[in-house]
């Protein structure tokens, strides 16, 4: 149940109010408006006067909500009406007149605009006019000419929508934490839904995803300006006394009000990361490195630096990881220009609902994370990569490992609406990986070595890591595994050398498919350069003297070490 309150201001704010409450509603959406309760219970209803003109019912209506602000003549508020659209979720069945009118009781109780018992309290009805929701009215002068104490009421109406979720066997929302992004208007909706014909995105969500997508893309304020543009959003910057941009506000082309002028939305309405000053503080450390002589493949760049997210959110500071997680999310924002069309949807889902997960009370330590943006921009700035179905899979195969941790990061925090987002983004994204990583195991698996290839792989499998070993073998993956390390020895690497790297990166526990895991693994290690004959006996010899233990997520419970020791790179003088 989603209760949100808007104030209202000027003379005639309660006669619009209630003329809209009892009128068509934009899309013609308003069906048999009438009240379920009021402040005496006996208040003039429009919708139920069939023999009297509504107009004149309407008027009466508001002028008796308006009498006690009325009696304070020039010391009325300018701030007069209190708005409360209470509704329920599309799953709960349809409650009766009476449960509603108990709901708006309750509500306005929590808020402090009618106290249970207190006959001077404000003045306020409930109006329905759809199954699946009511809106509470009041005028905030209490009718002993006070005004009504209404501290915090936004955090004491979510509050007391929770009790009555469970009083009444409703679809159970999380607590927040105040910084959820702003949700559409109904209004908003239904105007979607007139211009796209039956699309239920609004400009403020098409919005919020461009602006999102440019602050990950962007290295500077003038190139995030610039692709805010490039992608078709009209720009206003808010420019001080001094010349200087304080904000900026965006608008779709095409999206007017009714005066025909642009519905313009300032950065911090259409969430609270986005405004200027968060957006310069996330683009201060994301100037371009210098190029290295010998580049990084971006793709295995990007996938190292999210393999690491779950470490930070063991080991690292809140802050950190916060910071994780914001870059993280910046990823996923910019995936579904990566990624083929099948699976594009699925990714811009994930991204829209792993938002939700990016956003806390904790402060971001952005520095801590700008290896993983410059990465994913390098993917976007190189077209030769954008192709690369093996790039993406293998780099979706570590984020939804990133999001699961992330899940549990914020379940231990105790933030559960962001623990819910990151639950949610999983099902996209693994959804997604499916798409993109099937044709790519199919085609590896059709280029299966020799039997005996494989077995001596197996054979090495079973030494290195016995408690695996069965099932990495009976994975329908096994065929690409065997692919990609037969790959790799003809490019000129120790297959055996590569597989312990591999095994030893991370603990294979927690893999619903450890084949698959592993040949994501291999395949990166076996695209870097491979060295020489007396380098890897050298590594050899290494390896047969000081084994070492497989490494351990955080999360994970230990467990015995791998038979086969850990490859070392350092050289035995």
């Amino acid at each position: 149940m989603i209760p949100k309150i808007i104030l209202g201001r000027g003379a005639r704010a309660t006669r619009r109010l209630i003329g809209y409450l009892y009128g068509p509603g934009s899309a013609n959406e308003h069906t048999d408006p009438h009240l379920v309760a009021s402040w005496n219970d006996f208040a003039p209803d429009p919708g139920r006067s069939p023999h009297r003109n509504p107009r004149d019912i309407e008027d009466q209506l508001a002028a008796q909500l308006d009498q006690p602000v009325k009696m304070l003549g020039d010391k009325a508020p300018t701030t007069s009406v209190w708005h409360c659209p209470i509704r329920a979720a599309p799953e709960d069945p349809i409650l009766t007149d009476a449960q509603w009118a108990d709901i708006a009781r309750r509500i306005v109780a929590a808020a402090g605009i009618a106290p249970e018992g207190d006959e001077e309290a404000c003045r306020w009805v409930a109006v329905r006019h759809a199954d699946d929701h009511i809106h509470v009215a009041a005028t905030l002068v209490r009718q002993d000419g006070r005004r009504p104490r209404r501290d915090h009421d936004i955090r004491a109406v979510q509050r007391e929508a929770r009790k009555i979720e469970a009083d009444l066997g409703l679809r159970r929302l999380n607590p927040g934490d105040g910084t959820a992004a702003k949700r559409p208007t109904s209004r908003e909706h239904f105007k979607a839904k007139r211009q796209g014909q039956g699309q239920d995105t609004t400009t403020r969500e098409i919005l919020r995803m461009r602006v999102r997508r440019a602050v990950a893309a962007a290295s500077s304020e003038t190139e995030f300006f610039a692709l805010l543009e490039a992608t078709g959003v009209d720009v206003r910057p808010k420019v001080g006394p001094s010349g200087d941009v304080l904000g900026y506000s965006v608008a779709l082309p095409g999206d007017l009000n009714k005066h025909g002028e642009p519905v313009w939305f300032s950065g911090s309405t259409l969430a609270g990361d986005l405004s200027l000053p968060k957006i310069r503080h996330r683009l201060t450390d994301t100037r371009p490195e210098p190029v290295a002589a010998r580049p990084a493949d971006p793709w295995h760049q990007t996938t190292a630096a999210i393999e690491r997210i779950p470490d930070h959110l063991s080991h690292s500071s809140d802050h950190i990881a916060q910071g994780q997680l914001v870059a993280l999310g910046g990823t996923l924002d910019l995936l579904p220009l990566t990624a083929p069309a099948a699976a594009r949807t699925e990714l811009e889902q994930a991204a829209a609902l792993f938002e939700r997960a990016t956003r806390s009370r904790i402060t971001a330590d952005a520095d801590s994370a700008r290896v993983l943006r410059r990465s994913v921009q390098t993917i976007l700035r190189t077209p030769t990569t954008t192709r690369d179905g093996a790039g993406l899979a293998m780099l979706l195969d570590a984020a939804l490992i990133a999001v699961a941790f992330a899940k549990h990061w914020h379940r231990t925090h105790q933030h559960a609406q962001q623990e819910a987002a990151a639950e949610q983004t999983l099902v996209h994204l693994q959804t997604a990986y499916a798409q993109v990583a099937a044709p790519v195991l199919n085609d590896l698996s059709r280029r299966t070595p020799g039997l005996q290839t494989q077995h001596r792989y197996a054979r090495h499998l079973q030494q290195a890591a016995p408690d695996h070993a069965d099932r990495i073998l009976k994975d329908p993956a096994w065929d690409a595994l065997a692919t990609v390390l037969a790959d790799a020895e003809t490019a000129g690497h120790n297959p055996t050398t590569l597989l312990d790297q591999a095994l030893g990166q991370r603990t294979l526990d927690d893999a619903r498919n450890p084949a698959r895991a592993l040949t994501w693994r291999i395949h990166r290690l076996g695209q870097r350069h491979a060295p020489g004959p007396l380098a890897q006996a050298a590594m050899a010899r290494s390896t047969t003297r000081r084994p070492s233990a497989q490494i351990h997520p955080p999360t994970a419970t230990p467990t015995t070490p791998a038979a086969a020791p850990q490859q070392s790179h350092v050289r035995r003088r």
